[in-house]
């Protein structure tokens, strides 16, 4: 069943090519992570940065379903949450906390993926966290960090404490919270999220069978990431995005809007 979608103003005329694509590739991830049955209603985000010298982010605005996102519907914003591009459209105070310190301190982290996903926050409140116990792990595992619960993300104070806690790691567990992924685009950042997601719900479902867990050696995980890129033959996540984005399509199109 197709998502009926909010109708806002084009802004294609209005941007750059180089942002426009980012804009449909996010709106896409978006919807995407919605159909995956990630999303939290309204209240995580996923912001990319603009294209160009200026510092500018888009992020959701605050009340739209992920489902119904559209690349003229996000927002566009500096590093402090102020809207740059004019927008019938606000977004979520809070929602920027974690997203603008990452930007701040990574420039390679050009997009940020944070989920409240129900696998994900059953093993963020886990003492051990991430497992090594099925494939999938060991590719979240070669670049894991974690970061301990301070509430919501309203005060600025926890804000260095959660950059230095990721480092120039590309997963990030939040502690009773939920999951976080970065990447150098919308789609490495999305399969970064699934393998994220799918190794919490592999561990859950292993753990509920109430045996003993069989680790992964040590040595292995330390091998894995000369691994997987001659599995994806260098390419990742550029090898699943363009069918992601057809299976959009056939099941939820108009997020090019």
């Amino acid at each position: 069943m197709q998502a009926s979608s909010v109708t806002v103003r084009s802004v294609k005329q209005t941007v750059s090519s180089a942002e426009w694509e980012l804009r449909v590739n996010l709106a896409a991830a978006y919807r995407l992570v919605a159909l995956f049955g990630w999303d939290d209603l309204v209240f995580t985000h996923i912001s990319a940065r603009v294209p160009g010298p200026e510092r500018q982010f888009l992020i959701n605005p605050y009340g739209m379903m992920f489902d119904e996102m559209t690349a003229s519907s996000l927002v566009k914003i500096d590093l402090e949450g102020r809207k740059v591009l004019e927008s019938p459209y606000e977004i979520n105070p809070a929602g920027f906390t974690i997203h603008g310190c990452i930007h701040a301190a990574r420039e390679d982290a050009h997009c940020i993926m944070h989920v409240h996903s129900l696998n994900g926050v059953a093993v963020s409140a886990q003492r051990e966290g991430v497992l090594p116990i099925s494939q999938q792990s060991l590719f979240v595992l070669a670049s894991l960090a974690y970061h301990d619960y301070e509430g919501l993300a309203l005060n600025p104070d926890e804000q260095p404490r959660l950059v230095t806690d990721l480092g120039k790691n590309s997963f990030l567990m939040l502690r009773n919270h939920g999951l976080l992924t970065v990447g150098s685009t919308p789609a490495e950042a999305f399969l970064h999220m699934y393998l994220f997601e799918a190794t919490c719900a592999i561990q859950l479902r292993a753990q509920s069978g109430g045996k003993e867990l069989i680790r992964i050696d040590e040595a292995i995980l330390r091998g894995i990431r000369a691994a997987a890129a001659q599995v994806t033959r260098g390419q990742g996540s550029a090898l699943t995005w363009p069918g992601l984005l057809r299976r959009l399509d056939r099941l939820n199109p108009g997020y090019r809007d």
